[in-house]
């Protein structure tokens, strides 16, 4: 298309504002010459953006009756007017094109066509198969998998059955751009693919392909919604070719979740499977897991990827534990945040989302508090202070959260969506219900915990798709390792995106896009309005309501979430008016004239839901009635007219006869049962139920009104598709730029889907968050020097430029903190991978696999009483025995104390001092070697139990190895009496532990189960205190970089610090437990685990 600056009209453009927007055949099909014979003679200031359309010698439009024309006319009119735009579309097309062949993306998908091509050669053959034999190919394909086939080698047949199956099956048949995107996921990569270009179709071929290796696949989508969505939808292909398909909802139990995890391809929300991964790591009993351990991780294709693992990375998965302590703080400090001043009392850092009182501030605190020392650690007040005043400058309702039933429910601010059972750590939501009045839940303790960026590098193999990721190349590359590649669009994106707008303040910026939607809705296009919060779409909907605008709310609140499905499918209807929050992850189309299946559900609900129930809809849980009064009426063909009469007739009889009134949600669950009626039967079997009596004919009656309907509808919304496009398509306005360009370029996307025609365009101001957050003052001080009213707008490519830039910073700097946030993660993750395959070794392993870890645990115990009283480089005479002797006296005693019926067993060192142990310790000195059946140094007790039998031979060496080899012990002239030392006492206290299970009357499965719960208890309950030490650890490094300290190095050392110190107490713990009475219940059925 060609642009028009001004303001007439012409016959066959559609007018955006000020801009009058030409098609391109207008342009080319006539002359300069006639289009100024329409404007009586001149232009009337129209401009025109290519200077080349010019065909006076002085620069003015031509007159239509002129009868003279100079030659130079004449010479002019040899050529035809068109030709000048036409080869300038030409050179551009030409620098593009080269631009393009330029980048990397366009060798790498020139290569995946060869792929395509094998593909396409195999399908005529794939086709002639029968239902049984394209089935059948499945157990062709792992079997020759299983005989050491690769995957790589088989995939151009695999992606050919899974491209004949869904043909089969959906009715639709792959297109060779879609055919790319499976290779891509296939090699790990992620796919960029356009909005409306078919990426859940993509999915199934490298979710089937990596199948084959029987080792499970995880789907992960952004919500429940599309999770089951894709499982019904896409799982028809897999169930097809003789898969086995799961489905996790967060309202599943451990036992069909554990279902879920055990089929071929599994499909799940990202939130319910990271906190799947954390409760199998806080369950106590091997039959408590639920994933596929002890591999549960093969391939995972992320959908929206970038949401995932950019927006969502920096947010921590996290289980936690009420704790009520300090709830009484929360009102209290929320009062005294409520009178301090911003920039008197405390200082904000808006873009670091931190606060900092002032010395205003501090002796304001302690006067209102009647404290001495905000930062007394008897009384302390300074944190939640900090925290107060946090939740009111950085959380407001509306926008961050909304407050429903008498709690806060946080609002994703990159979804738009109320996020479900996420509630903000460190004080932050106690705070926010302080500060609204609500009641003050208990404080949480974590349990555990993981970013999705740690949790998803636990995957050998990690794909993903998206409409938007190569502005976040480098990071995706750089944290895991997933190159982005382009996919082309199968048709051409012929979209506009029109100049932005920057206002003074906001109150223009509204005014405009009131002004833009009226004009919109006058021309008869559908108009999507994107913003950025709750508080701001509900704005817009109270200024287009004054105005008489119908239109159309989705947000967060559960009234418009309800009905999401419907707004964004009728979003492209001609004179729809959309508004609503940021529309990553929505699932569902804008197709231009509307979605047939939803408009024929639509009428089937309205025709129906009267006549089965009198109770009237909740407009908080079922969503609030939809804006109808500008979309023009559809007319029912006279079968539909019949079969809703039909079955109007058919539940009126239901009800009449049984006095039968249901609920609406009854109703709404009845509707739902007939329409899925109507894609499991055909026409024939719905007649034939049709003609029996009682709920099952209702339901087929129904099911054929429905299916008549969807035929009427997809005429129509076709008719109405066809109209909208020569409207111009769908205009998507956004009202904000966003921190990052990747979000904007969502919005524009919804536009121009599937080379349909559409335009795009933003209109921000100076008063937006972007602004406030990286100061751009160049902005406002250019503006105050030009002096422009408030609702007149700068559109200006030069100012456009600055702004990207803007938004580049704020990209660079977000990647800043998530890069930080990983190399801090790092540390945590090298740390939780060794806790949490220690707690499944303990979980998952045999019992004599079980039994030498608590061995090796036993003589780690022992190594920690001995080293720190010992030096290898001076004789043993200078050893702290007695310490030695005191600490194994207490580990071994401590416990019976408070149990009077039980007495400490017989302690072998009872009677040895630390002059024995020295004059033994130097005898054997001078002995030349020590045999492995030698149990005991010289002069000192003899085990009951030395090592016997080949196994505990081999245990007994094996721990000898690790003592001599583990570096535990500097080299000296005594480094062997120290090593001999250890083994000793580490025997000791196996002999002591092997004594007490001879005389143990419980059976072999109960003391292996007990020895399972008590270590897996012990190192829960330290990792637990090592989660909230390392969390205060990581806040209190940065004090340090005042001392030239590199913070992350500091953390790094004092986490490896506090991590060996956290080991060696629930290594100590689990000892003394297993050393310790094991009291039966009362009744002597079992044992009291709590007790012990």
């Amino acid at each position: 298309m060609a642009i028009l600056t001004g303001t007439i009209a012409l016959s066959g453009e559609t007018r955006l504002g000020s801009t009058i927007v030409v098609p391109k055949s207008h342009i080319r099909s006539r002359s300069i010459s006639s289009l100024a014979c329409q404007s009586s003679g001149t232009f009337s200031g129209v401009k025109l953006v290519n200077p080349g359309f010019r065909n006076s010698r002085n620069g003015r439009g031509s007159s239509c009756g002129r009868n003279s024309v100079d030659s130079k006319s004449i010479r002019a009119r040899r050529f035809p007017v068109a030709f000048l735009p036409q080869a300038k579309e030409n050179v551009k097309y030409l620098k593009d094109n080269w631009r393009h062949m330029l980048k990397l993306n366009h060798w790498v998908v020139r290569d995946y066509y060869k792929l395509v091509e094998t593909v396409n050669s195999l399908e005529p053959s794939i086709r002639a198969l029968s239902d049984e034999q394209l089935r059948g190919k499945t157990d062709e394909f792992r079997q020759r998998v299983r005989d050491g086939t690769t995957l790589d080698s088989i995939q151009a047949e695999a992606f050919a059955v899974v491209r004949e199956a869904a043909r089969r099956t959906l009715g639709m048949r792959h297109f060779d751009v879609q055919i790319i995107g499976g290779a891509v996921l296939h090699d790990g990569g992620i796919a960029e693919m356009k909005t409306g270009e078919g990426k859940t179709l993509v999915s199934p071929l490298a979710a089937y392909l990596n199948s084959l290796t029987g080792r499970g696949v995880h789907v992960v989508t952004v919500n429940d919604y599309l999770a089951q969505r894709d499982a019904q939808w896409m799982g028809q292909i897999h169930r097809f070719l003789g898969l086995s398909v799961g489905l996790v909802q967060s309202n599943m139990r451990p036992h069909e979740r554990k279902q879920a995890y055990a089929c071929d391809i599994t499909y799940s929300n990202n939130s319910e499977l990271g906190f799947d991964y954390l409760r199998d790591h806080t369950s106590e009993k091997k039959e408590d897991l639920v994933m596929r351990w002890p591999t549960p991780f093969n391939f995972a294709i992320v959908d929206e990827v970038d949401s995932v693992l950019i927006d969502e990375g920096r947010n921590p998965l996290l289980i936690s534990s009420q704790s009520s302590k300090d709830a009484a703080r929360y009102p209290v400090a929320a009062e005294v945040a409520d009178f301090l001043v911003a920039d008197y009392h405390y200082k904000i850092d808006w873009k670091d989302k931190s606060t900092e009182l002032t010395e205003e501030g501090v002796a304001a605190a302690e006067l209102a508090l009647d404290t001495e020392d905000l930062w007394d650690e008897r009384d302390p007040w300074a944190r939640f202070v900090i925290t107060a005043i946090k939740a009111k400058e950085f959380h407001q309702r509306d926008v961050h959260y909304i407050v429903k039933d008498g709690q806060v429910q946080i609002v994703d601010e990159f979804t738009g969506r109320v996020v479900e059972n996420r509630r903000w750590s460190d004080g932050i939501h106690q705070a926010v219900e302080a500060k609204e009045g609500l009641r003050i839940q208990a404080d949480t303790v974590t349990v555990a915990q993981i970013t999705y960026q740690s949790f998803f590098k636990l995957y050998p193999k990690l794909a993903g798709m998206t409409g938007t990721a190569k502005t976040e190349e480098a990071e995706f590359l750089k944290i895991y390792k997933m190159p982005v590649v382009e996919i082309p669009t199968n048709l051409p994106n012929i979209r506009q995106d029109l100049p932005l707008q920057l206002f003074p303040v906001a109150r223009g910026k509204w005014e405009k896009v009131r002004e833009e939607v009226e004009y919109m809705y006058t021309q008869g296009r559908p108009v999507l309005v994107g913003t950025t919060s709750v508080e701001q779409s509900e704005y817009l909907s109270e200024l287009l309501s004054d105005w008489g605008i119908p239109h159309n709310v989705l947000n967060a609140r559960p009234k418009y979430a309800a009905r999401e499905a419907e707004i964004v499918a009728q979003a492209g209807r001609k004179c729809a008016i959309t508004i609503a929050t940021n529309m990553a992850g929505r699932g569902t189309d804008i197709i231009l004239g509307g979605n047939p299946e939803m408009l024929a559900k639509e009428i089937i609900e309205n025709s129906f839901i009267g006549y089965m129930t009198t109770e009237a809809p909740n407009v908080d849980t079922d969503g609030a009635p939809l804006s109808q009064m500008a979309l023009s009426k559809f007319k029912q063909s006279p079968t539909s007219v019949v079969r809703i009469s039909s079955a109007i007739r058919a539940v009126s009889s239901i009800c009449g006869r049984n006095r039968q009134s249901w609920t609406y949600r009854e109703a709404k669950s009845k509707l739902q049962s007939a329409l899925e009626l109507a894609s499991e039967k055909d026409e024939l079997r719905l007649q034939q139920l049709a003609k029996g009596g009682g709920t099952e004919s209702m339901g087929a009656h129904i099911a054929l009104a429905y299916i008549s309907l969807v035929r009427d509808c997809q005429v129509y919304c076709q008719e109405e598709g066809a109209e909208v496009k020569r409207l111009g398509g769908l205009h998507v306005i956004g009202t904000a730029l966003h921190e990052s360009r990747r979000v904007d370029n969502q919005l524009r996307g919804r536009a121009g889907r599937q080379g349909d025609p559409g335009s795009t365009r933003f209109l921000i101001s100076l008063q937006d968050e972007m602004f406030r957050k990286f100061n751009a003052e160049w902005a406002s001080n250019l503006i105050s020097k030009l002096g422009l009213d408030d609702n007149i707008p700068i559109e200006n490519s030069s100012f456009a430029n600055r702004l990207l830039d803007l938004q580049k910073a704020a990209e660079r700097y977000y990647f800043g903190v998530r890069k930080s946030l990983v190399e801090y993660d790092e540390v945590m993750e090298v740390q939780r991978k060794h806790v949490y395959n220690l707690r499944q070794a303990f979980l998952l392993d045999g019992a004599d696999s079980c039994k030498e870890r608590l061995y090796r645990y036993m003589q780690a115990v022992a190594d920690d009483i001995v080293l720190p009283a010992v030096d290898s480089s001076k004789a043993p005479r200078f050893w702290r025995m007695d310490d030695i002797l005191a600490d194994f006296e207490d580990l071994l005693t401590k416990t019976y104390f408070d149990l009077p019926n039980y007495s400490a067993p017989s302690i072998i060192l009872g009677k040895v001092t630390g002059e024995m142990l020295v004059e033994s310790l130097e005898t054997v000195r001078f002995e030349e070697k020590t045999g492995l059946d030698d149990a005991v140094l010289p002069g000192l007790p003899s085990l009951a139990d030395h090592p016997s039998g080949l196994r505990r031979k081999a245990s007994a060496l094996k721990r000898w190895l690790e003592i001599t080899t583990d570096g535990s012990v500097s080299e000296g002239e005594h480094q062997r009496e120290v090593h001999l030392l250890r083994k000793y006492l580490g025997d000791v206290l196996i002999a002591t532990y092997q004594e007490k299970l001879k005389k143990s009357s419980l059976s072999n499965s109960k003391i292996e189960l007990l020895e399972r719960v008590l270590a897996v208890k012990a190192l829960d309950q330290y990792w637990r205190d090592h989660l909230i030490n390392m969390n205060r650890l990581r806040a209190a490094v940065n004090v340090r970089s005042f001392g030239h300290m590199n913070p992350l190095e500091e953390y790094k050392i004092d986490g490896c610090r506090f991590f060996i110190a956290m080991l060696s107490a629930a290594r100590r713990l689990t000892v003394e437990s297993l050393l310790q009475p094991w009291v039966p219940m009362e009744d002597g059925s079992d044992l009291d685990l709590d007790y012990i």
